[in-house]
């Protein structure tokens, strides 16, 4: 399912969201411009890998300062190809752009790094001996999902959906949207768990901790969310 476009007109300039994609773009360019060696020793400097964190015999030397720690944030704004850059930050842009003018700038700002913070963390726990840098925006990215589709459940999201060559357009409802989304993160996560090495390199369990990440941290963040004119129906949540 890949989304294309959301019901929801937005109420700011999502100024955080253009500058997260442009700062990921840059990344990507400067990933892109190194040589093969450099790029690999790029993303197993700056991207995560759970072996060090997690496995005691790989733990990280006594004393390890906060910038041994940085890992965890910088692995979400880095990506492994264009595709891979394009997808994540076409869905920040349709979710994160709404969930931003909701939240304030300064507060999206914040709770978009807790959710990449908390993914990566997720995944460490759920593959503790793994010695391959994970790296993308997808965990956060999950966690916005999550709290959009708090915030906004009757928003209409417009799909794509690629059937052999013919493309399959259609519109459900935000809350349905992230529902079959999470559920299939969830048994892509566990089956790559019962059955390892399954699951094609993708974080299934970063996806779900970020994700839930997005839906405990939103009531928090939305206590300190600038006032807003009277949602229309199809923009109210529970907290409106």
């Amino acid at each position: 399912m890949f989304p294309i476009r959301d019901s929801i007109p937005n109420e700011r300039t999502p100024v955080v969201v253009y500058s997260v994609i442009a700062l990921n773009g840059l990344i990507y360019l400067l990933q892109i411009s190194l040589g093969p060696n450099a790029a690999v020793a790029f993303v197993y400097h700056y991207g995560f890998v759970p072996y060090y964190y997690f496995e005691p015999s790989g733990a990280l030397r006594p004393g390890a300062g906060l910038f041994d720690l940085l890992p965890f944030l910088t692995a979400g704004f880095l990506h492994g190809g264009l595709l891979h850059i394009l997808l994540n930050m076409w869905t920040l842009f349709i979710f994160g752009s709404t969930l931003e003018g909701r939240m304030g700038s300064l507060q999206f700002l914040i709770f978009y790094l807790c959710c990449a913070v908390l993914s990566i963390y997720a995944h460490g726990y759920f593959n503790p001996r793994s010695a391959a840098p994970v790296i993308g925006a997808s965990g956060a990215i999950a966690g916005v999902i999550g709290a959009y589709a708090l915030c906004f459940p009757t928003a209409r999201i417009t799909l794509l959906i690629p059937i052999v060559i013919i493309p399959f357009i259609f519109t459900i409802p935000a809350l349905a949207f992230a529902a079959i989304w999470f559920g299939i993160q969830l048994l892509q996560g566990t089956w790559d768990i019962l059955v390892p090495s399954v699951g094609g390199g993708i974080a299934w369990w970063a996806h779900i901790g970020g994700f839930l990440a997005g839906l405990l941290l939103l009531p928090l963040f939305l206590l300190f969310a600038p006032s807003r004119r009277t949602p229309s129906p199809w923009q109210r949540g529970p907290w409106d």
